[in-house]
């Protein structure tokens, strides 16, 4: 009794810890994206037969492919209702960040020079801001902009994820892995790419003497097929960590982690001392 006591406490406290690795993982990288963000445009086009394909995407991409990988790995076992607190507090992690660098703008400088006498900030000779107003502006307007598209498309990829776990079963993992990520990572890139061009448009690269239409749908294709195809290598990625987590947390095949698991432990720990009190 015992023994089987002490088994059941070794998988909560590795379910807790797992969850907590791939909590933080998505979290990091999460505000990892929304900082460096738009800061940087990086040119990945390349040619087929003589045809260039344009393939323009912002810096702050490279990590959120991730974050949709731990969506679900979360969602695959620890169930839907965890996988979607971990968007929300996401979200909540997003208004911390607002507020830091809201705070960091309002508080006095050590530089007098920054604010001229109306207190506005003083631009240089480029028409360039400091840099921390110039991180904050390009933070602000891409960190409302993910938060529209995280909030839509995180719950979207939740929602559809096990809407074809229950219409498969539990089978076929790579369908719900593909499917939930691929239309939720639609509505996130168009949305994040409008939005930034309505709320900071310099932050975007778009040439004023070229029609505008087009360019934006180039920047929403770039990111969508960036995603896409990050997407559909992280399912052999999503495969091996299901394989390897499921033993390793206890867990039957197509079983989910009991809510319960995450505020019992020291409850079993209690029972397993009193039992070996002779």
């Amino acid at each position: 009794m015992v023994a089987a006591h002490r088994i059941e406490e070794k998988y909560r406290i590795r379910r807790q810890r797992v969850f907590l690795l791939l909590s933080g993982i998505f979290l990091g990288s999460l505000a990892m994206l929304n900082l460096v963000g738009i800061s940087r445009w990086l040119d990945l086009s390349f040619s087929i037969m003589e045809f260039k394909i344009p393939l323009q995407v912002a810096v702050g991409i490279l990590p959120y492919p991730i974050t949709f990988l731990c969506t679900d790995l979360i969602s695959e076992l620890y169930g839907r209702k965890r996988a979607a607190d971990m968007v929300w507090v996401g979200f909540i992690v997003n208004i911390w960040i607002i507020f830091i660098l809201w705070l960091g703008g309002v508080l006095p400088g050590a530089n007098p020079d920054e604010f001229d006498q109306l207190g506005n900030v003083v631009r240089d000779a480029a028409g360039r801001e400091p840099v921390f107003f110039e991180i904050r502006t390009m933070t602000f307007a891409i960190m409302t902009a993910s938060m529209v598209a995280y909030l839509t498309a995180q719950f979207c990829d939740v929602h559809l994820f096990h809407f074809w776990k229950r219409l498969t079963k539990g089978k076929h993992l790579w369908l719900r892995n593909n499917g939930s990520t691929l239309v939720s990572q639609l509505i996130d890139t168009t949305a994040v790419i409008l939005v930034t061009y309505f709320l900071a448009r310099a932050a975007l690269p778009i040439e004023a003497d070229r029609s505008l239409v087009p360019q934006l749908v180039v920047l929403i294709a770039s990111g969508y097929v960036f995603k896409l195809v990050v997407a559909l290598i992280d399912t052999g990625p999503a495969y091996i960590l299901v394989s390897v987590l499921r033993p390793y947390l206890g867990l039957k095949q197509y079983e989910e982690v009991d809510p319960g698991d995450f505020s019992n432990v020291t409850d079993v720990g209690t029972e397993i001392r009193n039992q070996e009190i002779p």
